[in-house]
């Protein structure tokens, strides 16, 4: 089989086309090429822009394409980049969020009503309130889904962690573990909280297989961490594999300044169900959990955000009132 993938060089990119190349199909990637992944010698590279991807378009199509994946559509217009290809490839492949989910909405407050029961599956409901004019999944889903003469697969991801990760999801906890901290303070109200995670290489297998089952066409699939752990678990867990021996603290919000409390509304849990991925693909983490969380360790370590603010000083003030 022949993947185009459209991106491809940034953090979950390259594990997919490895994965592609790795089960013998052969792989394209279009890129702006600022950014060259370690990848097989066997991948196509062609350079280009989104916006130039037309004036490409017949030299891609002669490659006898089978399906294309593309990695980055934030807004219901990136869709019409996957439209080009409509009548002339089979299929295509979506990479999309679980933050399309209603409950995303009413986590962070942008939807109102009751809380969205969990675990969420590919048929909860979804967002009806955009936010953000550079970034509506929803809205690419809905149009992706429509285009004609063309079978679209979603592929929904969690939170995201591993090497490349951009938003440094675990940073803080392993900064803090480093620097020695004996206590990790958290707001009371995560303490059964849960989000849906999973590990960028994992990632790339989920869409890999997406893209190169045949009965995918057509379908959603959300990926994650079969076991979704609360905030705390997921402090221990880090702790466990880097080896730290502290505690981790709930606090009441209102006894943390505000720069502690958390700015979400915790009481709508998000954990997401991944058992259709699993089920029709056969979807299994080819790393173990706790690798998967020492890789991101020392890449996170090697690798750390340009800025990031920790007020150990809050920290230990809070703690002084507890004792």
């Amino acid at each position: 089989m022949h993947v185009l993938v459209l991106g491809g060089t940034g953090f979950v990119g390259p594990s997919l086309v490895r994965e592609l190349d790795r089960h013998g199909h052969e792989v394209t990637i279009y890129h702006r090429g600022e950014h060259e992944a370690p990848l097989p010698q066997t991948v196509r590279h062609v350079h280009g822009t989104f916006a130039e991807l037309e004036s490409h378009l017949e030299g891609l199509l002669s490659l006898d394409v089978d399906v294309v994946v593309d990695m980055v559509p934030y807004t219901v217009d990136d869709v019409g980049r996957i439209a080009l290809f409509a009548g002339s490839v089979p299929r295509a492949v979506v990479v999309s969020s679980q933050d399309v989910y209603l409950a995303y909405g009413r986590l962070v407050g942008t939807e109102r009503g009751p809380y969205v029961p969990t675990p969420l599956t590919e048929d909860s409901p979804l967002r009806s309130v955009v936010v953000d004019a550079g970034y509506d999944k929803v809205g690419v889903e809905r149009e992706a889904e429509a285009i004609d003469r063309l079978t679209t697969t979603i592929v929904r991801l969690p939170a995201v962690h591993g090497p490349g990760d951009g938003q440094h999801r675990l940073y803080s906890y392993i900064r803090r573990m480093v620097d020695g901290r004996s206590q990790i303070v958290l707001d009371e109200t995560v303490s059964g909280w849960r989000w849906t995670r999973g590990y960028g290489e994992d990632m790339g297998r989920a869409i890999a297989l997406a893209a190169t089952e045949p009965h995918a066409a057509g379908r959603v699939y959300n990926v994650a961490y079969e076991h979704v752990l609360t905030e705390p678990e997921w402090v221990r867990a880090i702790g466990r594999v880097h080896g730290w021996t502290g505690e981790v603290v709930c606090v009441p919000s209102s006894e943390l300044p505000e720069g502690m409390r958390v700015g979400i509304d915790a009481g709508q849990d998000f954990a997401v169900d991944s058992q259709r991925i699993r089920r029709e693909l056969g979807y299994r983490e080819a790393v173990p959990f706790d690798e998967a969380l020492l890789r991101t360790i020392e890449w996170e370590l090697a690798h750390p955000p340009m800025s990031v603010e920790l007020d150990y000083a809050a920290e230990d003030e809070v703690l002084a009132t507890l004792r």
